[in-house]
C-alpha cells in the first residue's frame, strides 16, 4: 500500500536500525511483502544519505557551529572520520553501514570534504541495498516469536506498524547496552544512584519534607518566617545573597580567605586590571579561585592556574565575580546554630568533603576507570564533564587521578560525616567567626585548613563562603547515613531555622513576602534570571547595630 510506503521510507529519517526491525516484523505478521517493505526502507536510507552529505557539502563549517548539530556531531569525530575518507572510499562507507553511531559522521565528512559526488551516491546506494535486506530480513525471522502475543489481534495497517515500531525502539534501546560492557556500567551505576540517599534529585529528596514544613508554617503562623532567621543576610540567606558582604564580616575575626569583587559594570580591561591590582598587592599566585558573588551548589567555581585562562573568565563575566586565594589544605563544612537569646552558639554538624581519586593500571583510560568504580559509576557524567584530566588518557599504573577539585556534592566531591572531630576549641573558633558577623544565627560555613589537628584546635581556618538558612548539614549525603538520620537532621535544621525567626519577628525584624519568596524560588528555577527582582530583606550594614527594624511580618 502506498501510504504504508511512504510512512515506513519516512520513518528511517527518524532512525533507520528501527525502523528495518519494525518492517520486519510486519513482514512476518503477514502486513507487508518482504519486496515492498524493504525497498521502502532503502529508499527512505539512501535518501536520508544524500540529504546528510548534502548537509556538509552546502552548510560546511557553519552547520558545525548550530549548538544543536555541534552537540550531535563533536568535531573530533568528524575529524577522525574525515581523516578516515581521505585514505579509503567504498570501504570506508560499508564500514560506517555496519557500525552504530559511525554513519553520520561519516557522512556528513564525505560531503564536507571535496569528494566526487556521483562516487559517494553510488557508495551510498550499494551500501544501503546490503545492509536494508539483512537487517529487515533478520528481523521478519527472529521478531515473529517474540512479537506474536504483542501484536495479535492488533497489528492492522499504520497503527500495526506503530506497535510494532514501539515495541521495536524498546528492544533496539534495551537489549543491545546488555552486550556493551561501558553501556552495561552505566545502567546498573543509574539503578544504584537512584537507590541511594545521596544521589536523588533535590525534588525527590524534599518532597517527603514538605508536609512537616507546611505543620511548621502553620505552627508558626507564616510561610516565610524562616527568611528572618538570619537578619544580616539578605532574604535569611534562603537564595540570591552576596557571599562578599558575608565575607567582609568575617575579615575583622581574621577568617577570610583574602578576595575581591570584580563588578561586572566594569569593561574588560578594567576587570582585569582590578584582578591584577588584587594580586599584586595580596602578593598571590596562581592557582587562585573565580566565583559568582551571587551563586549556590557550587555553580560557576572555577579553581584558575594561569593568566590567560584569567583573562579568559574576565572576558565571559555577566555578573560581578569573587576573586579570592587558592587555600589549600583540608576542606570541612560545618554547620552552626545560635538562638539569638543565647551567649555562644553550637556545631550541630562537620562534613569532610573528599575529593575522589582514581589509581591507574598503565591499561585502562581514565574513562573505563571512572565506569568501573562503584561510587563513581554514579556521577560519572558529572566527572567526565568536570575532570581537567583526558578521559582517553591512560594513567600509568599506580598514578592517583583527582577527579574534581571544587568541594560540592553535585559537582562530584564526596561528602563524609565528621561530626566525631568536634573539640571545645574548634567550637570556641567557629563560635566567634559566626559572632563577628552581625545578626547571623543558622548556617554553615565552608572552610579549608592546613591539617586535622590545625582543624581540631581551631587554628589557621580559612573561610571560603558562608550560606545562610539554606546551608543545611551536608554530612548527611555520607554514604553510610541512613535516610531516616538524614530527614531526622533536615527537620531539626528547618525546625530551628522557624524557631529563630519567631524569636527574631518578636525583637521587630521583618520575613520576606510570600510573593517575594516565589519570585526567589523562581529565580532559582529559571538559573537566577529573577534574583534581582526579589531582594526583599536588605540586610544590616556595617554600620548597623542589632537593634532590629520595626516592620514585622503579617501573621496568619
Amino acid at each position: 500500500m502506498l501510504p504504508q510506503f511512504v510512512l515506513i521510507a519516512l520513518a528511517t529519517l527518524i532512525s533507520e536500525d528501527l525502523t528495518c526491525i519494525a518492517t520486519g516484523v510486519l513482514i512476518a505478521q503477514g502486513q507487508a511483502g518482504f519486496a515492498e517493505g524493504t525497498l521502502a526502507c532503502v529508499v527512505g536510507i539512501f535518501a536520508g544519505d544524500i540529504l546528510l552529505f548534502l548537509a556538509g557539502r552546502l552548510a560546511g563549517n557553519s552547520a558545525m557551529r548550530w549548538p544543536p548539530l555541534a552537540r550531535l556531531l563533536p568535531a573530533e569525530r568528524v575529524n577522525r572520520a574525515a581523516a578516515w575518507l581521505n585514505e579509503r572510499g567504498l570501504a570506508v562507507i560499508f564500514l560506517s553501514r555496519f557500525t552504530p553511531g559511525l554513519r553520520l559522521p561519516t557522512y556528513f565528512a564525505a560531503g564536507l570534504l571535496p569528494t566526487q559526488s556521483g562516487a559517494f551516491f553510488g557508495y551510498f546506494l550499494l551500501a544501503s541495498l546490503v545492509w536494508t535486506p539483512l537487517l529487515v530480513g533478520a528481523a521478519a525471522i527472529f521478531g515473529e516469536r517474540f512479537l506474536n502475543n504483542v501484536l495479535a489481534n492488533r497489528s492492522h495497517g499504520l497503527a500495526g506498524f506503530g506497535i510494532a515500531f514501539c515495541t521495536a525502539y524498546l528492544l533496539y534501546r534495551i537489549v543491545p547496552p546488555l552486550f556493551r560492557s561501558d553501556s552495561r556500567r552505566r545502567m546498573w551505576a543509574e539503578l544504584r544512584a537512584g537507590l541511594q540517599w545521596e544521589f536523588w534529585p533535590a525534588w525527590a529528596a524534599y518532597l517527603p519534607f514538605m508536609p512537616y514544613f507546611a505543620w511548621l508554617a502553620v505552627k508558626y503562623r507564616s510561610l516565610t518566617l524562616f527568611t528572618a532567621s538570619n537578619p544580616g543576610i539578605a532574604s535569611g540567606g534562603f537564595a540570591f545573597e552576596s557571599k562578599s558582604e558575608s565575607l567582609r564580616y568575617l575579615r575583622h575575626a581574621s577568617a577570610a580567605a583574602q578576595f575581591t569583587v570584580i563588578p561586572a559594570a566594569l569593561d574588560p580591561e578594567a576587570r582585569l586590571a582590578a584582578a591584577c591590582d588584587f594580586l599584586e598587592r595580596e602578593k598571590l599566585a596562581f592557582p587562585v579561585v573565580i566565583k559568582p558573588d551571587v551563586g549556590e551548589r557550587g555553580s560557576g567555581v572555577v579553581i584558575v592556574r594561569q593568566q590567560s585562562e584569567l583573562e579568559m573568565r574576565l572576558q565571559e563575566a555577566n555578573s560581578n565575580l569573587i576573586l579570592q586565594e587558592y587555600v589549600a589544605g583540608l576542606e570541612f563544612g560545618i554547620s552552626y546554630r545560635r538562638m539569638p537569646f543565647q551567649a555562644y552558639g553550637e556545631i550541630t554538624g562537620i562534613t569532610h568533603k573528599a575529593f575522589p581519586v582514581l589509581v591507574g593500571d598503565g591499561l585502562s583510560t581514565l574513562r573505563e576507570l571512572i565506569l568501573r568504580d562503584r561510587r563513581a559509576s554514579c556521577m560519572a557524567e558529572t566527572y567526565e564533564k568536570l575532570t581537567r584530566h583526558s578521559l582517553d588518557g591512560v594513567p600509568a599504573k599506580g598514578e592517583a587521578v583527582q577527579l574534581v577539585e571544587i568541594g560540592s556534592h553535585c559537582r562530584g566531591a564526596i561528602f563524609l560525616d565528621a561530626s566525631n572531630l568536634r573539640t571545645p576549641e574548634l567550637e570556641r573558633r567557629i563560635d566567634s567567626i559566626a559572632q563577628a558577623h552581625p545578626e547571623f544565627y543558622l548556617g554553615r560555613f565552608d572552610v579549608r585548613v592546613p591539617s586535622l589537628e590545625d582543624f581540631q584546635s581551631g587554628r589557621n581556618i580559612k573561610v571560603l563562603e558562608l550560606n545562610g538558612v539554606t546551608g543545611e548539614a551536608t554530612h548527611i549525603y555520607d554514604p553510610k547515613v541512613g535516610i531516616i538520620h538524614a530527614y531526622r537532621t533536615m527537620f531539626e535544621h528547618w525546625r530551628s531555622a522557624f524557631e529563630i525567626g519567631a524569636i527574631n519577628r518578636e525583637r521587630g525584624f521583618s520575613s520576606l513576602t510570600l510573593p517575594d519568596v516565589l519570585r526567589l524560588v523562581l529565580g532559582k528555577l529559571s538559573g537566577g534570571g529573577l534574583a534581582t527582582a526579589a531582594t526583599g530583606l536588605d540586610p544590616l550594614t556595617p554600620d548597623q547595630t542589632a537593634a532590629g527594624r520595626t516592620a514585622r511580618s503579617p501573621e496568619w
